[in-house]
């Protein structure tokens, strides 16, 4: 035993693997070639790499303990001096990456995919909240084999290319040796065991389609968007993974009379010209019942009457914003003569049967106005 692996990579004959490695990696991001092209660091790291090969492998590192090198019986230049060295690639970028890479076989279970489903709802339901049955298609456990994938009264084989391991290795030449490179089995997909005799239910996946019905709580104040997350309402994953979660997007159809501008409702109400000039009440059908609008005397076309918290709910606060009535002001466009002989009248008696423009006190300009007030002093 001429070399002294251990102090090769500065670590006690009783270190730990963890220690080990942690030795390796360290020289590796120090001397590996592609950092320092030094030819005498490029010769301490095939040494170094070769004394890890022996010290991280428990069957080596024995045999060395016990006196003999592992390494010595290889062809080529033999032992730690050549490029005869096998070392994992892993372990090198894991060294420069800091990385920590998977080992061992691939877990079957695995969490179910997340699912979107969209429904339509009315304004009264997004305003007040409520309730709706969904029909989903969606993924469930399989009974028959509780989720394993396999046949009742069988159980899953070790693969018997990976033995287990869920992973192949191989080695390659390279400027740096004997490179080993790690890939997923082939045989197994990486999962370490094989399902010899699969469920003839779920075909393996331990899992079955299957269609339920869900009752969805609305909370009020929702709005086209919003999306309502169920958490584990998703499809269960495979062999007997968690389930994913369900997310319900709200669509509000469009209504009759309101429009919904954030927390605020709006509408527009016709008003006759009579009932603006003499003043009227209005009967609104509002989402909370029957409201009585008052419309004052001489109401202009175009102006608003805000009824406050008989708007749309705020989302989380249960709050209501206002509902804003709109009034458009109708002038009638077909008379018959006795209407006609009455406004005529009407207009007599207002002296409104010619319209002078800026005639009125009301559309004087401020030099107008100005002289005005000095002259009536």
């Amino acid at each position: 035993m001429s070399t002294d692996y251990y102090a090769l990579l500065g670590v006690s004959r009783d270190a730990s693997p963890e220690e080990i490695k942690k030795a390796y990696r360290r020289l590796a991001r120090e001397l590996h070639p592609d950092v320092n092209p030094d030819p005498e660091h490029q010769e301490r790291f095939k040494f170094v790499t070769a004394a890890y090969e022996v010290l991280s492998d428990p069957e080596k590192r024995q045999m060395y303990d016990l006196g003999g090198d592992p390494l010595s019986a290889r062809g080529g230049a033999g032992g730690a001096g050549g490029f005869g060295a096998t070392f994992d690639f892993g372990d090198i970028m894991d060294a420069f990456f800091g990385g920590n890479s998977s080992r061992g076989p691939r877990q079957r279970s695995r969490r179910g995919q997340d699912a979107l489903i969209r429904v339509q709802i009315d304004l009264s339901t997004a305003v007040f909240g409520g309730t709706r049955d969904l029909t989903v298609d969606t993924a469930v456990r399989c009974d028959a084999c509780h989720a394993t994938g396999c046949a009742p009264g069988t159980e899953p084989a070790t693969c018997p290319m990976c033995k287990g391991r869920g992973e192949i290795q191989q080695v390659q030449r390279s400027f740096l040796g004997q490179v080993m490179t790690s890939r997923p089995c082939p045989q197994c997909q990486g999962f370490g065991t094989r399902i010899p005799t699969p469920c003839p239910e779920c075909s393996g996946d331990g899992r079955v389609r299957t269609r339920r019905t869900l009752t969805v709580q609305i909370p009020p104040g929702v709005d086209t968007g919003t999306r309502i997350q169920l958490t584990g309402e998703g499809e269960v994953g495979p062999n007997g993974g968690p389930a994913g979660d369900l997310f319900v997007e709200i669509v509000v159809s469009a209504h009759a009379l309101f429009e919904r501008h954030g927390d605020e409702l709006h509408c527009s109400v016709a008003v006759p010209m009579t009932a603006a000039a003499l003043g009227t009440s209005v009967t609104l059908d509002t989402l909370d019942g029957p409201l009585d609008v008052e419309v004052k005397a001489g109401t202009q076309s175009g102006e608003v009457v805000t009824v406050r918290g008989k708007g749309a709910t705020r989302l989380r606060s249960g709050s209501r914003g206002d509902l804003h009535v709109h009034l458009a002001v109708q002038t009638p466009t077909k008379l018959d003569p006795e209407q006609e002989a009455l406004l005529r009248q009407l207009a007599d008696l207002r002296e409104e049967t010619t319209v002078q423009v800026g005639t009125s006190s009301e559309h004087h300009g401020l030099f107008s106005r100005l002289k005005d007030a000095f002259t009536a002093k």
